[in-house]
């Protein structure tokens, strides 16, 4: 009963200094406005009024003021007349009696005097004129004060900002600099995104609600004995959802949600990294539990001791340490959990690594088929699309992509329906966003002379068939002679998602890249510069089979990549100078023989090259249906397809069997 008996806390307003100096102010003000001595103000009048009361002798004396103002003061019998009694009805605040009860303002002194003197030289009057010079002594001290008081103020401000900390705490520095840049989400706080619109990621979504749930109920977990994680580390390549993840925390936990980015820390004075640190915990255990999120961490979490030539102070490594304290130091018993995102988890340091800080790593991987699809009926929601629009079909048109890359996509198709003026956004508008995506902006208006057409045509033929001939190379989509952001020419494949490639694979694909430069060869007998990017991509494989993934025989089963990433601080290759000679020959090798099979292809089939460039340079575009009309169908899709035929009649046979047994018992 004594506990429910008790009133809630008002919070009391507190006494502030700056409310005596606001009265101050408007003490000052009131004296400027009110000056004179006087609290009342006075009635307003006309030189012609004033004049009829001259005549009628209520007039006892005149002050004129700066030679511009008149003060009217009447008889105290003309106080008594009804014209004048409602208008003097005594004085104002601190008034002696003797006030003034008429004012106004005349033009020219001389021509005033001389009226005035005529009226009373007529009248036979007595009233007295009195010359005064009023100085509005408080305007003037004002005035005077006035660079002072900015000034004192001034320095005030500077000097209470400077103490608000000491030692380079937090607000310790000019102008709260040290002061963390954290956004704060919570209950206040409207964030409209949830998990609902994370599609895919379904183990990191899992791990990442656990995370909420342990600061929700920790005595769930602590009355077995276990402890709260201190935090968990997003990693995966740019644009999977690591972001995305996070705001989906920050709208789904009931608990603080601290957001900032790892260049927030960053700043060009001494110690204020660190300073951003230690307030950034400090309000977060203020609000505890609750949650702090660093976006890109690999901004101040490099590994230390890196280009750091000079032994001079380093600021990003200052900002690290004070990172690593507060995460598992002296008196970080706290609910505080930290996610960090990064796509350079390779870079990072090792201390921050260990568990009792980053306890968990959370991996996210690009998306596959069924993952793709549900991010796209996710981006699919505001827009206004076809009802027979089959996402199945959009997931498998784009292996590879990332959520943000298909987020685009659909963004993209949007813009194009809308370019068209359509009301709905149908399949080819999808299809042309991934085309713009992939390839780049069409650029139909370039200048490209008759020979280069057919070079670029017999170029791209080169590819689409040798592709079509080799059994593990990605199946062709579309190929186009239209000019694409840098390319002349561009083909689309849709290739396989492997989780583990073979040499077979690796070949087949280097066969058909070097497919172009091939046909040039056949066809003119010559070569050109537009194979750059193939040979590129060539190149690059062959060293990873060679350097990387231990497949070739001479070089044997060694690797020269480093995961750690620390190796690229070196200096020295991992290798003598005789393994670099063989390196070079094997990489050379591959290449070559995958050229000379490009050709031998190519010559065996000659005239479907020539048929399909003829094609290509009268459509511009080709797709796979003009392929199957010159080449036929390719055998090894019909022994693919008659595989997974058998695999489909093996586990219908091995369902049906546990069924029969599920019966039986």
């Amino acid at each position: 009963m004594a506990k429910n008996s008790k009133k809630p806390d008002l919070k009391k307003p507190k006494f502030n200094s700056y409310w005596i100096y606001a009265a101050v102010i408007v003490v000052f003000i009131g004296l400027n406005l009110f000056g004179g001595g006087s609290w009342s103000q006075l009635n307003k009048t006309t030189q012609g009024e004033f004049e009829t009361f001259l005549r009628d002798g209520d007039v006892e004396k005149v002050e004129i003021i700066n030679r511009k103002i008149a003060k009217v003061y009447l008889s105290q019998e003309a106080k008594t007349k009804e014209i004048h009694r409602n208008k003097n009805k005594g004085s104002g605040f601190l008034s002696n009696g003797k006030e003034a009860s008429y004012q106004f303002e005349f033009g020219d002194l001389q021509n005033f005097e001389n009226s005035l003197n005529l009226i009373k030289s007529n009248n036979d009057l007595a009233t007295t004129v009195v010359y005064e010079t009023d100085n509005n002594v408080m305007s003037e001290i004002l005035i005077s004060l006035l660079p002072f008081v900015v000034i004192i103020g001034i320095w005030i401000f500077i000097m209470r900002r400077m103490s608000g900390g000491t030692g380079g705490g937090a607000g310790g520095q000019l102008f709260n600099i040290g002061k963390s840049k954290a956004k704060l989400f919570d209950q206040k706080t409207d964030v409209k995104t949830s998990f609902k619109d994370v599609a895919g990621l379904e183990g990191a979504k899992e791990e990442v609600q656990e995370i909420v749930d342990f600061l929700k109920k920790p005595e769930k977990y602590t009355a077995l004995g276990g402890k709260i994680p201190k935090g968990a580390l997003l990693v995966g390549l740019p644009g999977t959802g690591k972001t995305l993840l996070a705001k989906a925390v920050a709208g789904e936990a009931n608990v603080p949600f601290f957001s900032l980015s790892g260049s927030d820390f960053v700043e060009m004075f001494v110690g204020v990294g660190a300073s951003r640190v230690r307030d950034l915990f400090k309000q977060a255990k203020e609000k505890s539990p609750s949650i702090i999120f660093i976006d890109e961490i690999d901004a101040i979490g490099r590994a230390r001791g890196k280009n750091n030539m000079s032994g001079s102070n380093d600021e990003r490594e200052n900002t690290l340490n004070q990172l690593l304290t507060e995460m598992d130091g002296f008196g970080s018993d706290s609910n505080v959990i930290v996610l960090a995102a990064t796509n350079r988890a390779d870079v990072l340091d090792k201390a921050l690594m260990r568990a009792g800080r980053f306890d968990r790593q959370i991996y996210i991987d690009l998306p596959d088929v069924r993952e793709r699809k549900e991010i796209f009926e996710v981006h699919l929601r505001p827009l206004k699309v076809d009802q027979k629009l089959d996402t199945d079909f959009l997931s498998k048109q784009t292996p590879g992509f990332s959520g943000a890359d298909i987020a685009n996509v659909c963004n993209e198709a949007a813009l194009i329906a809308a370019r068209k003026d359509k009301e709905i956004v149908e399949k080819q508008d999808f299809l042309d966003a991934v085309d713009r995506i992939v390839g780049g902006l069409e650029k139909k208006n370039k200048i490209i002379t008759p020979k280069e057409k057919e070079a670029i045509a017999y170029h791209e033929a080169g590819h689409a068939t040798v592709s079509w001939m080799l059994e593990h190379a990605a199946p062709l989509v579309k190929v186009t002679i239209v000019p694409r952001g840098k390319s002349l020419g561009a083909a689309w494949y849709l290739p396989e998602e492997r989780q583990l490639v073979k040499p077979d694979q690796m070949l087949d694909e280097m066969c058909a890249t070097l497919g172009g430069r091939a046909a040039e060869h056949v066809i003119f007998n010559e070569i050109s510069t537009g194979a750059l990017n193939d040979l590129e991509k060539v190149t690059k494989q062959a060293r990873a089979m060679v350097t990387v993934y231990g497949l070739n025989e001479k070089v044997g089963n060694l690797t020269y990549y480093d995961s750690s990433g620390q190796n690229e601080y070196g200096f020295t290759k991992p290798y003598s100078e005789k393994t670099a000679e063989l390196i070079d020959e094997e990489i050379s090798k591959i290449i070559e023989e995958q050229y000379q099979r490009a050709i031998r292809l190519l010559i065996e089939h000659k005239d479907k090259l020539t048929e399909l460039a003829k094609v290509l340079l009268d459509k511009e575009v080709i797709f796979k249906d003009n392929l199957q009309k010159i080449f036929g169908d390719r055998p090894f899709d019909k022994f693919k397809s008659e595989a997974i035929i058998a695999e489909k009649n093996v586990d219908e046979k091995e369902s049906s069997a546990v069924e029969q047994e599920d019966t039986v018992k």
